[in-house]
């Protein structure tokens, strides 16, 4: 069995350096976890290296090629355990045997059943020592996307939305550029570029035409995804420009075929399905190999999102503005709770400031 120790503070700077490289593939390894890894000799970083994307190396190898011979008899840590199966790439377990390391440092074990802690079985037939358990929590975190495809088989949904002190996202004439700052706003730009896709409903479309991009040419971009029961939506909206993003429209079947003829010229994609709702969409962005996926739509689609159990995750902007307003809209609209008991409760909830805004992070229980 491998050690479950305390680990010391070299340890944890070591794997919170694996969480550092590992967000270097920030968006770009789905359907694969994210992974860095460090190797240190004499208690100096002799290799590192993370996983770009599928079908490349995975990080162990790439801090190996750095190591070189100095890899023999030294530590190396990374923030998944070593994979011991074939797929794409051969098995990381096999290389660190060959390589001669001494020691291994685990920070999650791989929930995939392929793994699942075969890789340290492979390390330690082998008479490596192994420690699992430093950082985990900051582990599963990074690769919480990857876990929620690999236990659950579906992408983690992300519910996301900026509204006022007074629980609005929007005056009660619609307009709502912007609830908040350009800091939040930026982390939001960041927050798309790790999630492979975005998703909004036709009304929004329609109020905001928004880019629902990272707003940077060096980050990666989501898949940009519609969804809108009748089709009716603009012919001339920024999302039909795929130059930038792909864009995926999902409606039924035989909704306005005029348009959806015009978005297939323009190289849009269209899914019509016999039925529309977030559940079915999302099992088709989990066949796609998707892991996280960004709800950016407005209170009717996020309501139903929620009930339909495509939601997970939770984060809210809080600006410091009040706009009062009888009808102006909620970030979630009806679910039909008719008794404060009966409210949906946050976990793991957490708190930050993002520039004069406040953050609430949280998730749905199961």
């Amino acid at each position: 069995m491998p050690n479950l120790i305390k680990s010391t503070e070299f340890d944890r700077r070591m794997m919170q350096r694996c969480v550092d490289l590992a967000k270097k593939g920030w968006g770009k390894t789905a359907p694969n976890p994210l992974v860095g890894a460090v190797i240190v000799k004499d208690g100096e970083i002799v290799g590192e290296g993370f996983h770009p994307g599928a079908g490349q190396p995975h990080a162990e190898v790439f801090a190996l090629r750095e190591a070189g011979e100095q890899a023999a008899g030294a530590t190396i840590y990374v923030s998944l355990e070593p994979c011991n199966h074939y797929g794409r790439t051969p098995p990381c377990a096999a290389a660190l045997v060959a390589a001669g390391v001494k020691k291994v440092v685990v920070g999650m074990v791989d929930p995939n059943p392929l793994v699942a802690g075969g890789g340290i079985k492979t390390l330690e037939q082998a008479g490596i020592e192994v420690v699992v358990g430093v950082e985990t929590a900051l582990c599963e975190e990074l690769n919480e996307g990857f876990i929620q495809r690999i236990v659950h088989h579906r992408p983690l949904g992300i519910l996301k939305y900026a509204m006022t002190l007074d629980g609005k996202i929007a005056t009660d004439s619609g307009h709502s550029t912007w609830v908040s700052s350009e800091t939040s706003r930026q982390y939001v730009h960041h927050l798309r570029a790790g999630c492979d896709a975005v998703i909004i409903g036709g009304n929004t479309l329609r109020k905001d035409n928004p880019h629902l991009t990272s707003h940077h040419s060096d980050t990666p971009n989501p898949l940009r995804v519609v969804m809108s029961r009748n089709l009716e939506v603009p012919a001339n909206a920024i999302l039909w420009d795929i130059s930038v993003a792909p864009t995926l429209v999902v409606t039924t079947t035989g909704a306005n075929p005029r348009l959806r003829d015009l978005l297939i010229d323009r190289g849009v994609e269209v899914l019509e399905l016999d039925t529309l709702g977030p559940k079915l969409v999302m099992q088709h962005l989990f066949d796609r190999g998707f892991l996280s996926v960004l709800w950016e739509c407005g209170g009717t689609l996020a309501a139903s999102a929620i009930a339909d159990g495509a939601i997970q995750k939770v984060l809210a902007f809080i600006a410091p503005k009040i706009v009062g307003g009888v009808f102006a809209p909620s970030p979630v609209g009806d679910m039909n709770i008719r008794s404060m008991t009966d409210a949906l409760v946050l976990e793991r909830v957490s708190y930050r400031q993002i520039g004069i805004d406040i953050l609430i992070q949280g998730y749905l229980g199961s």
